[in-house]
């Protein structure tokens, strides 16, 4: 674990061709982790190579969207993604996987996702915690509803044996999980947008997601757009809980976010 937050060390895994959004997504997980960009490594699965190595050296990883691919597919480098996130839990790397990241390590550990239109989600929504997830160390300390950004028409819909739901819609199960026992996450939301860069990134992607076609319906979901500042919150929350040194009691003495519309 490292001292404190200015000294923790990500490996954030991309999954993008694009070199603005490649660097837009990098700029927006040092964001909402409170970390500078430096402090990230960056890997790309599409060019890079992967190995359980990739765990060593950082004190957490991070996977996170891929608006041109999808979960639902096997890919030439699924298998050695897949073995980057069984390092993690042979380590106990902390690993957070985010929208994409989310279905993935998902997917890794013997869950399965769908593409499912008729439940796809593009905006600001508002999440629900489970029981477990009001118990969960991490998302305990969050309200029972908040807002979150999202952008998916594929989903989870079996979680593995091993993990807990930790939040869901009244559209969409599994909208976060944990693996149970293991510093390991997913969020279906994008817990590294805010509603600035969830606004952009709808704009580069329409022409990927059908449900946004109309543009009667897509300038509906552009005007429903709202600040979320817990979820807003969580990456750095999860860094401080679980690769920070005494971060946990140290979080223990902040206040939370503000609480944004509902």
């Amino acid at each position: 674990m490292a001292p404190d937050l200015a000294r923790v060390r990500v490996r954030l895994i991309q999954i993008r061709d694009e070199p603005a959004v490649l660097a837009e997504e990098r700029a927006s997980f040092a964001a909402r982790c409170g970390i500078d960009a430096g402090q990230i490594a960056v890997t790309n699965a599409l060019t890079d190579e992967l190995a359980p190595g990739l765990a060593d050296g950082v004190d957490a990883v991070l996977i996170g969207g891929a608006g041109a691919y999808s979960v639902t597919q096997t890919y030439g480098w699924t298998s050695a993604l897949a073995g980057v996130c069984y390092a993690c839990a042979d380590r106990a790397v902390p690993l957070f996987g985010s929208c994409w990241g989310h279905q993935f390590v998902a997917r890794a550990f013997g869950g399965e996702v769908i593409h499912d239109p008729d439940r796809a989600e593009m905006g600001t929504h508002t999440v629900r915690l489970t029981e477990a997830g009001a118990l969960d160390p991490l998302f305990g300390a969050l309200p029972r509803q908040f807002g979150t950004q999202m952008g998916h028409h594929d989903r989870v819909s079996v979680l593995p044996a091993s993990a807990v739901e930790l939040a869901h819609t009244g559209r969409a199960p599994h909208q976060a999980f944990r693996v149970d026992g293991l510093p390991i996450y997913g969020t279906q939301f994008h817990s590294e947008l805010d509603v600035a860069t969830v606004r952009a990134r709808l704009l580069a992607y329409r022409a990927h997601y059908p449900e946004m076609a109309h543009s009667g319906t897509f300038q509906q979901i552009l005007d429903g757009l709202y600040e979320t500042p817990q979820a807003d919150d969580l990456l750095r929350r999860f860094l401080m809980f679980y690769a920070v040194d005494g971060g946990a009691e140290r979080l223990a003495t902040e206040p939370l976010a503000d609480a944004e519309r509902e």
